[in-house]
Parts: structure tokens; C-alpha cells; sequence
């Protein structure tokens, strides 16, 4: 476990006791790749909860009635988001969020690798939208960069 002191005050440690019987059934030797994807999958799910939660508002947006005729108060999210999965791994992070989010989000993909000799971070695909938001605009506000993998959070860090 990370020393809680020495984390940056915005950083949130999940405790999640389904999270973390997850990535103790993920780090198994004995996982194969069907449950690996699916619990990268739950994985995702249970992360994007509890981040997601921290940043995003229900607004009302309206009535709506039940089948039964009651009528009640609908609520909708009004954030500008955009998913950003690393190719190729956040890939499998994609439609957790996708599944948890009210309403369809672009999609932009950032491929980066790590150079065998120095390491660091190669940028080789990006189809990030090139532009400054403006307050007319309705690109998004917060960007979600997808990527199971991080060891030393250099390709994190690139891709921010």
C-alpha cells in the first residue's frame, strides 16, 4: 500500500473491498485471458464509479412518467467528457465507462509505446482533437485516459 503522505492531495486510493478482491483474482498466475479481460472490465467499472462520483453532478432535467402513470422528476449529467483509452490496452477499459455513462461520449485514441532503449514514451498515433476550448464551444472539459497498464507512469504522464 502507498504511504498516504507522500500522495499529492488530489489523488484518491480506492479501499473498495470488491476492487480489491478483483485485482487480487487479476494478478493471479492462474487467470486466463477470458477472465482477465473481464475482470479489467469490472475493474474499470468499479474505478469509474468512484471517479466519476468525485467529479460529476445529476442535474434535473425535466419530468418523465412510470409505466404505472407517476410522474417524477428525470435527471441528467451535463459534463462535457471525452474518453481517451491508450492503444491498446485501455481499449479493454472502453466499454465499462461506455456502459456507465448516461449518455454516448467521443472517443479519441492515443497510441504510445515504450522505446526499448531509452524507455520513454514514442508517440504513434493520436487523434486527440487539436483545439482550445472555448466558453461557446461544447468540446469536452475533462478528458478520461484509459490505461490499465502503469508501472512507472511515463506513458500517463505523456499522454497528459
Amino acid at each position: 500500500m502507498a504511504n498516504l503522505d507522500s500522495m499529492p492531495p488530489n489523488v484518491h486510493i480506492s479501499n473498495h473491498p470488491c476492487l480489491r478482491a478483483k485485482l487480487s483474482q487479476l494478478r493471479s498466475k492462474d487467470t486466463n485471458a477470458r477472465q482477465t479481460q473481464a475482470l479489467i472490465h469490472d475493474i474499470a467499472l468499479i474505478v469509474a464509479c468512484e471517479a466519476l462520483a468525485l467529479e460529476l453532478n445529476a442535474v434535473s432535467s425535466g419530468t418523465g412518467e412510470t409505466p404505472l402513470g407517476a410522474q417524477y422528476t428525470t435527471e441528467t449529467i451535463h459534463a462535457r467528457l471525452a474518453l481517451v483509452p491508450i492503444l491498446r490496452s485501455g481499449l479493454g477499459m472502453l466499454e465499462a465507462l461506455q456502459t456507465l455513462l448516461p449518455d454516448p461520449v467521443p472517443v479519441h485514441h492515443l497510441g504510445l509505446y515504450r522505446e526499448p532503449t531509452t524507455l520513454q514514451p514514442v508517440e504513434y498515433y493520436n487523434n486527440l482533437p487539436y483545439h482550445r476550448p472555448s466558453p461557446q464551444s461544447a468540446h469536452p472539459e475533462i478528458a478520461i485516459l484509459l490505461d490499465p497498464i502503469i508501472a512507472t507512469g511515463g506513458t500517463s504522464v505523456a499522454a497528459i
